[in-house]
């Protein structure tokens, strides 16, 4: 993988990790890229660096470019460990004249790596730095997802470097969005958007709206991770716009675990009653998916219904597993309902309803048990089941 110019003399220069398939809880399936960008101009910067294990790749990249030492300023956007990982070494090898970061990004540098001899400079939205022919300016993007989190905008190029915002987890040869599949690129930004940041969509929206004020001219969006945005970074934009505001389709998820089969069976019932409403219904057995795909196809859900037989007077581990991960991410504007078989006790309905109401999620049916095997009867329940939620999702 060799170094790609995406404006006149600024170069990604990341690293491509092929192999990485879990992120802290997100199933990285297809790898991912970590992006960072060396502006060559008067003043030479680096924008953030790579995580450790990719070192070897970056610095090749980086001295493909520029002798190291060459280097004026390091741009830090992101704190986080796959984009500031190999920090240490760079700055050892570069030592910069200015280590620019936020407040809150000179603050996690300390924490990371207790270094207070580095040259930090510490910036704020609306001050900006030149480089010569280039100018960049900052915008703070405060728990976009972290604390120190900002965007750099390179106004001559119109060029927005936007840290983890307008991201995907997605490893390719190619570096521009024009370059692949579009209907898979906006897929991976989705599963980026709802796993990552969804819990900050009211931040997002503020943030949309401070650009807006702005009058910041973008025709380009390098995020810290996979395609840049080249010829639609307008229609990231308006994905982010549309997803922050959390206005979901006519789709129901049915979220479930079966041991022997009888919560399967109520499972295939319920969907089958949403099918004649015309719903969008995705039928999901936590065995065989993984929580982030599962999250990523409640971003647009208006439902969601959960079913779990009972065990040890509670849940089975991946429903509790899956609720934790949801409840974490605040999704708002969903209906719910609860289903599942039991031996002798029967509290998962219960259980379940409870973990919905915590969310918020809006139960619109007590939900439907059925002591081990259903029978016909007790199917044509969960039918009516799914029918009255597909009834509720399309006359909302």
């Amino acid at each position: 993988m060799e170094t790609t110019e995406i404006k006149e003399n600024v170069h990604w220069i990341g690293a491509v990790d092929w192999n990485v398939r879990d992120f802290h809880g997100y199933s990285v399936w297809k790898g991912t890229t970590y992006n960072a960008y060396l502006v060559m101009d008067e003043k030479v910067a680096l924008f953030d660096t790579v995580k450790k294990t990719s070192m070897a790749e970056f610095r090749k990249h980086l001295s493909q470019l520029i002798d190291p030492p060459k280097i004026d300023y390091i741009i830090v956007n992101h704190v986080e460990m796959d984009h500031s990982g190999c920090l240490p070494e760079i700055m050892e090898l570069v030592k910069p004249e200015k280590l620019i970061c936020s407040l809150m990004g000179k603050k996690a540098l300390l924490d990371h790596f207790h270094r207070e001899d580095w040259p930090y400079e510490v910036v704020k939205t609306g001050q900006s730095i030149n480089l010569g022919k280039k100018t960049v300016e900052f915008i703070e993007t405060r728990m976009l997802h972290w604390p120190d989190s900002m965007f750099s905008y390179i106004k001559e190029d119109g060029l927005l470097i936007s840290s983890d915002a307008f991201g995907q987890h997605w490893a390719t040869s190619q570096r521009f969005d024009d370059e692949v599949d579009g209907p898979e690129l906006m897929a991976h930004a989705a599963k980026y958007y709802a796993n990552i940041l969804l819990l900050y969509s009211p931040l997002v929206q503020k943030l949309l709206t401070k650009v807006q004020e702005l009058g910041l001219e973008i025709n380009m969006i390098a995020p810290d991770h996979g395609l840049i945005w080249r010829t639609s970074p307008d229609k990231i934009i308006a994905a982010y716009d549309k997803w922050s505001k959390q206005e979901p389709l006519d789709k129901a998820v049915i979220i479930y675990d079966t041991m022997w089969h009888s919560t399967e069976q109520m499972a295939r019932a319920i969907y089958d009653g949403l099918l004649i409403h015309g719903v969008n219904v995705k039928l999901m057995n936590l065995r065989v998916n993984h929580r982030s795909d599962v999250m990523t196809e409640l971003l647009d859900a208006k439902a969601v219904i959960f079913g779990s037989p009972t065990l040890n007077n509670g849940i089975l581990p991946r429903l509790a597993d899956i609720l934790a991960y949801i409840k974490g991410l605040k999704p708002k504007n969903k209906i719910g309902a609860a289903f599942g078989s039991f031996g002798w006790s029967g509290e998962a309905v219960g259980v379940l309803n409870k973990a919905m109401e915590d969310m918020k999620i809006e139960v619109i049916d007590p939900g439907v048990k059925v002591k081990n095997v259903p029978t016909e009867d007790q199917l044509k329940e969960c039918y009516a089941l799914g029918s009255k939620i597909g009834q509720a999702i399309t006359s909302a």
